[in-house]
């Protein structure tokens, strides 16, 4: 199964007191890279997050957003009268002690952190309906990476079989061009009106097939095209490795121009290094 690093999800859900609302991001990346935007009463849940991912994706660049809105009840407001007074108390305590002058206000030492404390609402069920919720987009994420990535291996094994076609008829076409290049060296001999002697003749044309022969680069593009093929059939992240074998196919092609006898089998080299580049640029994606 091919997967894509490219993906957008949106999940929601409600729970007695609101609505969550998530967003999955994720586009290519070298590594496994996390980012998140949570709401303050929610920042204890990276961690589980991030374990979340790690279990489910490989490679990418994720960014995860959660926004929360509370139905209506749940956020109105109500005065507590026995805490106002007692705020109160403690403010005459506060101006006892730092007095009129200090640089301090009372709302600024009452707003430290410890100076006040009160007694925290239970959060964890609202914590569990955000992580269920959380599931959801993720698998909706994983889904939409699933459908590109089967995409993106179409179009690989669409340009893998261009290249079994083009190498099949540069092999084909070899012996026809070692001939062209024998009638051409004798064309030359013969308007230069020289004679050779037929065995020097002969072993000079066997040095220039042996430097000419690309059946050793046709017989590794072959292999590698079928590498690729299956790779793309195995199910665990294969991004890397596709990676590698682009390079390969890439330097095989350049092998084959550079050894190239006729026009037909250059242009042949060029064909190939298009298709490996075009497969390249979507092995970038794939996880």
């Amino acid at each position: 199964m091919v997967f894509s690093m490219t993906a957008f999800a949106r999940a929601g859900s409600e729970c007695p007191q609101g609505r969550f609302t998530w967003e999955i991001r994720s586009v290519n990346s070298r590594y496994l890279e996390l980012h998140f935007r949570l709401p303050d009463a929610f920042r204890d849940l990276e961690p589980a997050l991030r374990e979340r991912l790690k279990k489910s994706l490989s490679r990418g660049k994720v960014e995860c957003a959660l926004r929360f809105q509370p139905l209506q009840g749940e956020n109105r407001l109500s005065v507590n009268h026995q805490l106002v007074h007692e705020l109160n108390r403690a403010a005459d305590e506060v101006h006892a002690i730092i007095g009129p002058g200090n640089a301090m206000n009372v709302l600024e030492v009452l707003a430290w952190p410890g100076v006040i404390s009160s007694a925290e609402t239970d959060g964890k069920a609202l914590q569990q309906a955000a992580l269920q919720a959380f599931d959801d987009c993720l698998h909706s994420a994983r889904d939409a990476r699933e459908r590109e990535g089967e995409e993106l291996a179409t179009l690989i094994r669409q340009r893998l079989e261009k290249m079994q076609q083009i190498v099949a008829a540069v092999a084909a076409a070899m012996p026809q061009a070692l001939a062209a290049q024998r009638q051409q060296l004798d064309d030359k001999i013969a308007d230069l009106k020289i004679t050779l002697d037929s065995s020097r003749l002969e072993t000079e044309m066997v040095l220039l097939a042996q430097k000419a022969d690309i059946a050793e680069e046709l017989d590794r593009l072959n292999t590698h095209i079928q590498e690729v093929a299956r790779i793309l059939s195995q199910d665990e992240p294969i991004g890397r490795r596709l990676d590698f074998m682009m390079q390969e196919l890439n330097r095989e092609a350049n092998t084959l121009s550079s050894k190239s006898l006729t026009t037909s089998i250059t242009q042949a080299a060029v064909d190939l290094k298009v298709l490996i580049e075009q497969m390249r640029e979507q092995v970038q994606n794939i996880e």
